[in-house]
């Protein structure tokens, strides 16, 4: 049962973060050739879905959204929160 919850954490984090990192990336993209663009809600969203890590990776190495200050401390504050619940997650867990 342990191992399974393990397991099915671990591949949803690395959805997620693929999921957000990407979505900044074409968002870059989009912004660049000035075509229709990904809603920051929806950014938003799939990086607060534990997406923390992708979402604020993709902001620094693209450096996209990088100008909006809730971008800044929003995304970073997402990913520590979810970290620290993982933390406690796997403590309870293990």
């Amino acid at each position: 049962m342990k191992t399974t919850l393990l397991v099915l954490a671990a591949i949803v984090l690395v959805v997620m973060n693929a999921a957000a990192f990407l979505l900044m990336g074409i968002d870059k993209k989009r912004a660049k050739r000035g075509e229709w663009r990904i809603k920051e809600k929806t950014l938003f969203l799939v990086t607060a879905l534990f997406g923390g890590l992708g979402g604020t990776l993709g902001m620094f190495l693209l450096r996209h959204k990088t100008k909006h200050w809730y971008f800044r401390l929003g995304f970073p504050a997402l990913l520590i929160v979810q970290a620290a619940l993982l933390v406690a997650a796997a403590v309870l867990l293990l």
